[in-house]
């Protein structure tokens, strides 16, 4: 099955358009304010002005989730325990399910099953990416992309800086990205009178390899996950309206990039690309005052890492994944490869203050099979986003898929024993074949928030219905009750 099963492929404009009205609406008077950060000062910073290359103008501030419901009773363990003991041992969830039930506000676990078990997480891996990047490297940081001066005159090194949401020009498929057509207008203006002759890609940013050992063998091929290199297009797609999810992908997204850019500069069809490394700055100047090797020729942003997050969640968007989970590697001075990226989110996590001990990731997308993450490390974590005393990390809130409205859930909590859950149920799902997971943040009737993550990866591959449906009514049982 493929991550996250096969959903219908949507375009991400769409998405972002309606997601943040929804959420607004559906969870009203429910839990803590969290408030996406717009372009203010306080996250910018007071040197973030415009940068080169045209941007999607940033949303003012919007709630996603509600007010606080300071006086609502808190769950008792007992009535949780009366609530879920008859769900988690249904047929549907296999032989091992381990699970954490915890108050948002006072950080009280309430339900404990397996609850410090690393268990096979799948995509509910990309909380834990979330929550680490935007830790390391803050919600307003923007990842560039580069062109600088070869070593001959002419010659234009195009550097990746990994930014996977990189377009070709205004059609690509991640709204707001920044724009190679953009950056080839700079770097013709930077070189003046000397045309460009060649194009040189620089991916040397992130080492190899580019598929994690532990993904499954239909993964680089499937469409659900790709070559992970500094620089790429559309996240590595072919066809960048080919949807969200099962696209297929170039093998070699940096040379196609390079390829594009050489278009784009105006070098005739069929120039050679090659890969390569920039030069240093601060050498002579060419002949005829051409800019000398290393001089930057021009640089596009991507978005905020805040709407990196959004799309990340929302969409599970696996290459995303593992391009943020590089970029906390490369905050804490690690080599941006996977092991790099699985040692720096485990110390960004200890930082925090989490059980970085009942953590151990191999990729930040969740593909891997040999990720473990223990339930109760999750319900810590998102009550840390959540509890308003690291306001930077709530930026993960605002792509969860709201139950019976969107993203992963919103074909989910539709029927009568789960119905409950429905709009209250705000959470990250994730999918492998024989793993079905489910963390993120449910309302119970008297509205009290709770933060909550069950996790199984030994489940009957033949029928994943029954899995889903056995961890909605897990859900369903929170939001239903008032657990006291």
């Amino acid at each position: 099955m493929p991550p996250d099963g096969a959903t219908t492929p949507r375009r991400r404009r769409t998405l972002l358009t309606v997601l943040a009205a929804v959420l607004l609406l559906v969870v009203v008077g429910t839990g803590l304010v969290v408030v996406r950060p717009g372009p203010v000062a306080g996250w910018l910073g007071a040197d973030a002005g415009p940068t080169a290359g045209a941007r999607e103008p940033e949303a003012a501030p919007v709630p996603v989730l509600g007010l606080p419901a300071g006086t609502a009773p808190v769950p008792t363990p007992e009535g949780v325990r009366a609530a879920l003991d008859p769900l988690v041992g249904a047929a549907g969830l296999g032989s091992r399910v381990n699970v954490s039930v915890t108050d948002v506000t006072t950080g009280q676990e309430l339900y404990g099953r397996g609850a410090d078990d690393g268990t096979v997480p799948a995509s509910v891996t990309k909380l834990v990416t979330g929550v680490t990047v935007l830790a390391a490297r803050g919600p307003a940081y923007r990842i560039g992309t580069r062109a600088v001066a070869g070593a001959t005159p002419g010659e234009v090194v195009l550097v990746g800086g990994g930014d996977p949401t990189l377009a070709i020009d205004a059609n690509g498929f991640y709204p707001g990205a920044a724009r190679l057509d953009v950056l080839a207008e700079q770097v013709k203006q930077a070189l003046g009178g000397t045309p460009p002759t060649k194009v040189t890609v620089d991916s040397t940013l992130f080492p190899g390899p580019v598929y994690e050992p532990g993904w499954d063998a239909d993964i680089p091929t499937g469409g659900y996950g790709a070559a992970i290199t500094a620089l790429m297009t559309d996240g590595a797609r072919v066809d960048p309206d080919a949807g969200s999810k099962g696209a297929e992908r170039y093998r070699t997204p940096d040379l196609t990039a390079g390829r594009a850019f050489a278009r784009l500069l105006g070098l005739p069809a069929g120039t050679k690309v090659e890969r390569g490394g920039a030069p240093a700055a601060g050498g002579s100047a060419g002949p005829a005052g051409a800019p000398a090797p290393g001089t930057e020729l021009g640089r596009v942003e991507s978005p905020p890492l805040i709407r990196l997050v959004d799309i990340m969640i929302t969409d599970s968007d696996n290459v995303v994944a593992e391009a943020l989970a590089r970029q906390v590697a490369l905050a804490r001075n690690q080599p941006a490869s996977f092991v790099g990226a699985g040692a720096a989110m485990d110390q960004v996590a200890a930082e925090l203050g989490l059980p970085a001990d009942e953590l151990a990731l191999a990729d930040g997308s969740g593909l891997s099979r040999t990720n473990r993450i223990s339930p109760s490390l999750l319900t810590d974590l998102i009550a840390l986003a959540g509890n308003g005393t690291r306001p930077e990390l709530a930026g993960i809130f605002g792509g969860l898929p709201v139950g019976g409205w969107s993203g992963t859930l919103d074909d989910r909590y539709a029927t009568s024993a789960t119905r409950a859950g429905a709009g209250v149920v705000r959470a990250k799902t994730g999918t492998l074949t024989g793993v079905h997971a489910i963390a993120g943040l449910v309302t119970t009737t008297d509205g009290r928030l709770l933060s909550f993550a069950v996790l199984t990866d030994r489940t009957p591959p033949a029928t994943p219905d029954a899995t889903r449906l056995a961890l909605d009514r897990i859900g369903a049982a929170l939001a239903g009750c008032g657990c006291r």
